[in-house]
């Protein structure tokens, strides 16, 4: 499986008269506000240290406030850590955005370690209303499914997948896919690594979304959503 992502659980939003800022459209996605730094080496859950910057912007996108700590967090380990890729947390907030409402698909809701309950399941992955067909790789282990793979978590990872790139992001010493931390993280880490690329470009940029999910219309619905976040506005 090239992709990261089987199928996002969302649908498209429905286009409204807009009287507010100015939405840009172009690649890549606006950074928006610069999250501060990170002693990425702290005990804990060291995203909890971004609460001051994400609290505004929390209210104005109407984004989990745990969640966009999370994606300041993963935005800013990356940044540190592999700053040639230049990945911004809009674009971790677009992709959680189209995949599962940022972890409240289906009235999910987020604890204040991360941890997204009730989990969050993808459709069965047999082949059927254009899904993949990806026989079980984890004997059920991380989607319950001993049958077929499911995309499991706010950024639906095939379990392959995260077997790769999953990591521990809000230290409590292991990898879940059903923690927004760790999953912002990994997904930050996967479209880094995965696509090679420097994403502040606009080639850079399309090819690590289409490692995600190789689908153009999930490119734009991504960018539609970041540069929503780029500059405070709901989507």
């Amino acid at each position: 499986m090239a992709g990261l992502a089987a199928v996002s659980l969302t649908a498209c939003n429905i286009e409204m008269p807009w009287d507010g800022p100015e939405i840009p459209d172009g690649l890549p996605p606006g950074p928006g506000v610069q999250q501060p730094f990170v002693d990425i080496d702290a005990p804990g859950r060291t995203a909890e240290t971004l609460r001051e910057w994400a609290t505004p912007i929390s209210e104005d996108t109407g984004i989990d406030l745990v969640a966009l700590e999370a994606y300041g967090n993963a935005a800013e380990i990356q940044r540190q850590q592999h700053p040639e890729c230049g990945i911004a947390w809009t674009t971790i907030a677009g992709i959680a955005g189209v995949e599962t409402k940022h972890g409240t698909h289906r009235g999910s809701e987020i604890a204040a370690n991360g941890d997204v309950r009730p989990v969050i399941r993808g459709p069965q992955l047999d082949g059927t209303n254009g899904n993949w067909e990806i026989r079980d790789t984890d004997n059920g282990r991380l989607d319950g499914d001993k049958e077929y793979d499911r995309a499991v978590g706010p950024f639906q990872f095939i379990p392959e997948t995260w077997k790769r790139f999953g990591v521990d992001a809000n230290g409590d010493g292991k990898a879940d896919p059903d923690n927004i931390d760790d999953a912002a993280l990994s997904a930050a880490r996967y479209l880094c690594v995965s696509s090679g690329g420097d994403m502040t470009t606009p080639e850079g940029w399309e090819k690590a979304i289409l490692t995600y999910n190789n689908s153009m219309d999930y490119v734009l619905r991504v960018r539609n959503h970041a540069n929503a976040y780029s500059v405070n506005v709901r989507y």
